[in-house]
């Protein structure tokens, strides 16, 4: 029976919590499940880390601190930036997105908008959390050479070209 490891293209069920409180942050139900390639990156770290030598059909539980999963919460990442640089109509508490100078794209939130500043959060929603994580291993199956090359999983629940 295989087993998750590195280039394995893995297909799971999950759902994600917060420990302190329980809301669910993410979950796959009633979706097709998460496929993701192991070992390249795609998923945060110990989320892969957790993973490592499931089995299909199995079931895992873990609580992951925020260095496991989107990093502490940077006070660096709060930004006043000028008004005049927004669109008409922003609101506090929209998401939108900048990008940066290799052209990735940066979400942000608006926390306050001022007269001539917009306050805006550049730290990921989940920065300084802990996450719990309740996972159904759906499938695994080798990575093809294609796959591994670039970086990332296939087809359905993957990436498409």
């Amino acid at each position: 029976m295989s087993e998750i490891t590195d280039n394995k293209v893995v297909s799971v069920h999950y759902t994600g919590t917060l420990p302190e409180n329980g809301e669910i942050f993410d979950s796959s139900e009633g979706r097709d499940p998460l496929t993701f390639l192991v070992g390249h990156k795609q998923m945060i770290p110990g989320f892969e880390r957790e993973m490592m030598g499931a089995k299909t059909g199995e079931k895992r539980e873990f609580t992951l601190n925020s260095d496991d999963a989107y990093g502490d919460y940077a006070e660096d990442g709060v930004k006043e930036l000028n008004v005049k640089d927004f669109p008409d109509g922003i609101e506090v508490g929209m998401t939108m997105a900048a990008q940066d100078e290799m052209g990735r794209e940066m979400p942000f939130k608006i926390l306050s908008i001022k007269d001539e500043t917009v306050t805006v959060d550049f730290n990921h929603p989940l920065a300084g959390k802990s996450l719990t994580f309740n996972v159904e291993v759906v499938d695994i199956k080798d990575a093809s050479e294609e796959e591994i090359a670039h970086g990332h999983a296939h087809g359905p629940g993957g990436h498409n070209h």
